[in-house]
């Protein structure tokens, strides 16, 4: 089964995490999340974020999530990524996150894109959705 990683601003990861516990009924395996504080020395949580990495890969690969691109979170993971085996998207939510457990066992690269469709099709005009 392929690994999530959060990689997140704060308690988002967390905040995250909770509400797919919610909606799921229980909180599904191979899900992590590292939050970053503002005084928190990127290369510090390196190592802490290789070890994250570790205990959410069984040797399927992992899916890396982070909110911002560009951001200390991104820049994080991105020093994580092994194409084929370590992928990584921006951007996540709540739909992304979900679109992601759902396609878990689909292999690394569907489950990134599925992902992304996700963030893409969870965020609507709800005035034109009538």
């Amino acid at each position: 089964m392929i690994g999530i990683l959060l990689i997140t601003h704060g308690t988002l990861g967390e905040a995250l995490l909770q509400n797919v516990c919610h909606i799921l009924g229980k909180r599904p395996p191979l899900l992590a999340q590292l939050g970053v504080a503002a005084q928190d020395d990127p290369l510090e949580l390196l190592p802490l974020a290789r070890r994250r990495l570790r205990q959410v890969d069984d040797g399927a690969g992992v899916l890396v999530m982070t909110d911002i691109f560009g951001a200390t979170p991104a820049n994080v993971a991105r020093k994580l990524l092994e194409p084929g085996k370590v992928e990584g998207v921006s951007g996540v939510s709540l739909p992304m996150l979900l679109r992601a457990l759902t396609y878990r066992e689909q292999g690394l690269a569907t489950m990134a894109e599925k992902a992304v469709s996700g963030a893409r099709d969870g965020a609507l005009n709800m005035q034109e959705e009538n």
